[in-house]
């Protein structure tokens, strides 16, 4: 059994999933390790890319399916393929710096309290970049999809859900952290079980994270670790409250929101 299992999830982007395994290879910092690439809608570029690696990592499965999976579908058939005791889920967009994959391991291990943890992310100009939350609720929604959220009236709010009263540079137990790359032990993810697949793109981490609160497990954010993220804002666009109806990847955002608050509306998280 490998020390670490990484789960890369790939959808049409062959260049940086290129730099994704290339600063994986010179920095996974470990030599117990396997690669998992999860392809959605694989075409030859994508192939092409993976092949350039096959001889550079001690184990790379290369999985391709002819469509459009989903982001938690395409996780889970990675972790149907991990052997790890630890899996790092990476999206394809992240890029690995020094000593990150290392610190987290290191961390989970004297942490078995911890089920998930999460790099702090950068933007590629070296800027921090939040990816620790507070979990949303139906107002949070309204007040990151409308002008609302722009208005000095509701700015605690937003404040409150982006953890601005919190120090970054320090480590935080959060409600949830970006699904971009999240580290899980194989003892919590026998406990917790893998991402619900009834969310095709969004929310499926901060549900993921919920699941592993109510199984007794905490969610980490360690600033110790860094990782490049290139963070796009597909799911937003110029036509303000017009967005619902015309961006498709805002209707899967606000979908998902309608799954997850009708999932936990009986619940309350402590």
């Amino acid at each position: 059994m490998p020390k670490l299992s990484i789960i890369i999830v790939h959808y049409r982007t062959p260049e940086l999933l290129r730099l994704c395994l290339s600063t994986l290879k010179e920095n996974v910092g470990i030599s117990d390790y396997e690669v998992i690439v999860v392809d959605s809608a694989a075409n030859r570029k994508s192939r092409d890319t993976v092949a350039m690696f096959e001889g550079a990592f001690p184990k790379l499965t290369y999985a391709p399916y002819t469509h459009n999976t989903g982001f938690p579908w395409g996780v889970n058939r990675g972790l149907e393929y991990a052997k790890g005791e630890h899996v790092l889920i990476l999206n394809y967009d992240i890029l690995v710096r020094p000593d990150a994959i290392s610190a987290m391991l290191e961390y989970m291990e004297r942490h078995p309290d911890v089920g998930l943890l999460g790099p702090r992310l950068l933007h590629f100009n070296g800027e921090h970049q939040q990816s620790y939350f507070r979990f949303y609720t139906p107002w949070t929604i309204i007040l990151r999809r409308t002008f609302l959220g722009r208005l000095s009236l509701f700015k605690s709010a937003t404040d409150y859900f982006l953890m601005r009263d919190t120090d970054p540079n320090l480590i935080q137990t959060p409600d949830w952290i970006m699904g971009s790359a999240l580290m899980v032990s194989r003892k919590a993810l026998n406990d917790v079980g893998s991402m619900d697949e009834r969310f095709f793109m969004y929310f499926e981490d901060v549900d993921w994270a919920r699941r592993f609160w109510h199984n007794g497990y905490k969610v980490v954010y360690l600033p110790g670790a860094e990782m490049y993220h290139y963070l796009g804002r597909a799911s937003k666009s110029a036509l303000g409250v017009l967005d619902a109806l015309f961006n498709r990847k805002t209707h899967w955002h606000i979908a998902s929101a309608i799954k997850f608050f009708l999932k936990w509306r009986n619940l309350v998280h402590d």
